[in-house]
């Protein structure tokens, strides 16, 4: 990428914070209008999330496309840049734009059907898309903590007024763990701004500057717990499967598709790129709580009944491998960490479209009380299926790339951790296999010989990420080309 691409950057975050604002200006009873604008957008976000990443050169400098514009010159004594809107992106924030980029179009084809206040539904939704697109791109802390916290604050209401079930409670449950997560990043910021004493609030500046290893030891911690939180780190993960249950299908794919994957780029933005050695202090209990979460979550979804539930702590679990690649410090633990981000990231957005289409026409996502859906809703079977062998680690699939890659990083660092690993991966497949052979197979319910099959839209939107994994999961060179030359610039990180 050259300094120019850095408009296509700030263009990232901005097209869906303009369109926003203009869906503000039209009068709510213009679908139309609305639906054409969002759709529009969708699309662009998507060709320039695809633009950045293949521009990505993994040959070149570690922070590619950068440009800032100084917002203050002076804070403090010392330094000239003050806060700057500061973009770039590194390999793997260019593997996690991708993955923002294919996750808001179906999310937004999905969201057309929804009757109520359609309008204001994506006012909210593109507000937190632009959130998390900040989130990848922006190297100015300040900044950086302005939009991951414009990427939290819609979903309070998102999830309160349009979702189901227990609404108010997942909404009210969610939002306070996660600011109570930010109050410890908002700490680390100020602490490290104060500690490096450079005037500035410059990523770059800050992660290349001289630190206190005891300060890095005791602030990781921080940013771990504070990040995590929204990444559903064991034991800050509570909020995860009820805010999914409640959340409306659009939201829930971009939550647990996308939202879950910025805490932990925050932790490795933060904690292992800016605190080196506090990481290296504290990576064997990463991978503790990472193989917990991984283990946790797999045992809970085994007893879950509904639907998204399960998914939801399906995702705990998958997160979980997230983190104890990180917590590997080796390289290939690392392609792994990242990979599993983008892989879980299409697989659930999948699994969460396909349970709301099914919810809308049901009300009901209880697994005991379906039976022989294959026969019922064919196409919408053969997708779930599809999900499920991705999520289980089918070899061709995305989720088996990445699982590989944690394994191995996890067997040289730690081998028992490894064979915890591993033992997660088979509960895995019996919780998906047994939710496939008690919803889908068998005797058809009379009881649901009114449902229908998915609409094209949204077979469109499965197509779209079937298609992504698909592309990952047989040709993983272009992600680990980008993803290796970032990692092994950071300190502390093993080949």
């Amino acid at each position: 990428m050259i300094e120019s691409d850095g408009y296509i950057l700030f263009a990232l975050f901005l097209i869906p914070l303009a369109t926003a604002v203009l869906l503000m200006l039209i009068p709510g009873r213009e679908r139309a209008a609305v639906i054409g604008i969002t759709g529009a957008s969708s699309l662009i976000m998507l060709v320039l999330s695809i633009y950045v990443f293949s521009r990505y050169s993994f040959g070149g400098d570690q922070f590619q496309g950068v440009m800032a514009f100084t917002w203050m010159q002076h804070v403090g004594i010392l330094g000239d840049k003050g806060i700057q809107l500061k973009v770039g992106v590194d390999g793997m924030s260019a593997s996690l734009v991708l993955l923002c980029g294919v996750v808001i179009v179906p999310a937004t084809w999905v969201a057309w059907k929804i009757q109520d206040r359609l309008k204001d539904f994506f006012i909210l939704l593109y507000l937190v898309t632009s959130g998390v697109f900040g989130t990848f791109v922006l190297l100015d802390l300040f900044f950086w903590f302005l939009f991951y916290e414009v990427a939290l604050m819609p979903m309070y209401l998102l999830i309160g007024v349009w979702g189901s079930t227990r609404k108010e409670y997942g909404a009210m449950k969610l939002m306070l763990m996660l600011l109570a997560g930010s109050i410890f990043i908002f700490t680390v910021i100020f602490a490290t701004f104060t500690q490096v004493g450079a005037g500035t609030f410059d990523m770059v500046t800050l992660l290349n500057a001289h630190k206190d290893p005891a300060f890095q030891r005791a602030m990781f911690p921080l940013i771990a717990i504070g990040c995590g939180t929204l990444g559903a780190m064991f034991p800050f993960h509570s909020w995860s499967p009820d805010g999914h249950a409640a959340a409306p299908t659009a939201v829930s794919m971009l939550h647990a598709g996308v939202l879950m994957k910025v805490g932990a780029f925050g932790v490795v933005r933060l904690g292992f790129q800016m605190l080196p050695d506090g990481a290296a202090y504290w990576s064997p209990a990463l991978v503790v709580i990472g193989v917990t979460a991984a283990l946790y979550g797999a045992i809970s979804a085994l007893r879950q009944t509904d639907m998204k539930l399960l998914m939801g702590f399906s995702s705990v679990s998958h997160m979980g491998y997230v983190f104890l690649g990180l917590g590997t410090l080796n390289s290939i633990g690392w392609n792994g960490a990242v990979l599993q981000m983008t892989a879980h990231g299409w697989m659930t957005a999948l699994c969460f479209l396909l349970i709301g289409g099914m919810y809308d026409q049901s009300h009901n996502r209880d697994i005991p009380n379906f039976s022989g859906m294959a026969k019922q809703m064919p196409v919408w079977t053969i997708f779930f299926v599809f999900a499920s062998l991705a999520s289980l680690g089918l070899p061709g699939l995305s989720g088996f790339i990445a699982e590989v890659h944690i394994f191995i990083g996890t067997f040289r660092a730690y081998p028992i951790v490894g064979g915890l690993a591993v033992l997660t991966a088979a509960i895995t497949a019996t919780y998906l296999l047994r939710m496939l052979s008690q919803a889908f197979f068998g005797e058809m319910n009379p009881r649901w010989d009114m449902l229908k099959d998915i609409t094209w839209m949204e077979r469109a939107g499965a197509t779209v990420l079937v298609l992504a994994m698909l592309t990952l999961g047989m040709w993983p060179g272009p992600w680990v080309d980008r993803i290796t030359p970032t990692i092994i610039q950071i300190p502390g990180i093993t080949l």
